[in-house]
């Protein structure tokens, strides 16, 4: 493990700050931060930031100081580093104006109707929770992009459906799976069942219905095993959008195993392998992981390599 810290020469909020990085495992940067009493707060996707009263106590009990530009270049040449416009497209506000673009505008431009946009505002604060680092804004900009791209591919569906149930399918993420799949699930009657009849989804014509509510909780149910009838073309875009990081470059993909692992932490080295084998086996188990012809063009020659990859990677 080697954590890097560099000096306190950032200026916010009244005081200096340094950053707190790892060039080799997010996991072990979380479980170090997180026994020096630094909050999961400060985490920001890829660096802890901390304040300078506590410079000198990290580097005590193991970080290593460097200069900002050493931690730059380490952090640069690490799987691990998030680009700054990753950090852009998932940001609050650019997270908003992609909200607002699945409804009918208000009172602004490019404004959600005021109901709509406080459901958006609840959402991606909800995405943002300091506990998640595979699951977090970036993830959600990232399913969205994927289903753009099977969307301009041709691939059959539902847009709308799709992308609304993108922005609920983790929107509750305590890491029990399955429960949380049907708690984001009821969390779309409890956040869109009040808009039936007052709010209009972009490009249908007409308002919110019933319907709608109950097709989006659907198909965040889908996400649970990923495993959409052959029938089920609005089914196969949401699976694949959210599957989509499996197909990914081999360094991105190393990025995502790393957060999963830190999401993780708390779960002990050999109960994490045996349970994170039990999911790539699963998803090897699919008759297939990509549904629509879209995603399996992209995606999925990439994704059989990243999983056999990861797979032999966990064998002690």
């Amino acid at each position: 493990m080697t954590l890097l810290l560099d000096p306190p020469a950032w200026p916010a909020h009244g005081t200096l700050w340094s950053h707190l990085v790892s060039d080799t495992s997010l996991h072990e940067l979380r479980s170090f931060a997180r026994a020096q009493g630094v909050g999961d707060r400060a985490f920001d996707l890829d660096h802890y930031d901390v304040p300078a009263e506590r410079h000198d106590a990290l580097v005590a009990a193991g970080a290593v100081p460097v200069t900002g530009g050493e931690l730059s270049r380490r952090l640069a040449a690490s799987v691990l580093r998030v680009p700054g416009r990753e950090r852009r497209r998932a940001s609050h506000d650019e997270l908003l104006a992609r909200w607002a673009t699945l409804w009918e505008p208000g009172d602004g431009a490019r404004a959600a109707p005021a109901a709509a946009h406080d459901v958006g505002t609840d959402l991606v604060g909800r995405w943002r929770e300091p506990h998640r680092v595979y699951h977090s804004r970036l993830h959600l900009a990232d399913s969205l992009d994927a289903l753009d791209l099977l969307v301009a591919d041709g691939a059959p569906g539902s847009r709308w459906h799709a992308a609304a149930a993108l922005w609920f399918h983790d929107a509750v993420h305590d890491g029990e799976a399955g429960r949380d799949e049907e708690r984001s699930a009821a969390l779309v009657g409890a956040a869109l069942g009040p808009l039936t009849g007052a709010v209009r989804p972009a490009g249908t014509g007409r308002a919110l219905g019933e319907s709608d509510v109950a097709e989006v909780a659907r198909l965040v149910l889908v996400t649970t095993a990923h495993d959409p009838v052959t029938a089920d073309a609005t089914g196969a875009l949401v699976s694949d959008a959210d599957l989509s990081v499996l197909g990914a470059e081999p360094g991105r993909y190393a990025r995502y195993a790393a957060q999963v692992r830190a999401e993780y932490g708390h779960v002990p080295d050999d109960a994490f392998r045996a349970g994170r084998a039990a999911i790539l086996d699963q998803l090897a188990g699919l008759p297939r992981l990509y549904r629509s012809p879209a995603a399996v063009s992209r995606w999925a020659d990439a994704a059989g390599r990243n999983l056999r990859a990861e797979r032999a990677a966990l064998r002690p």
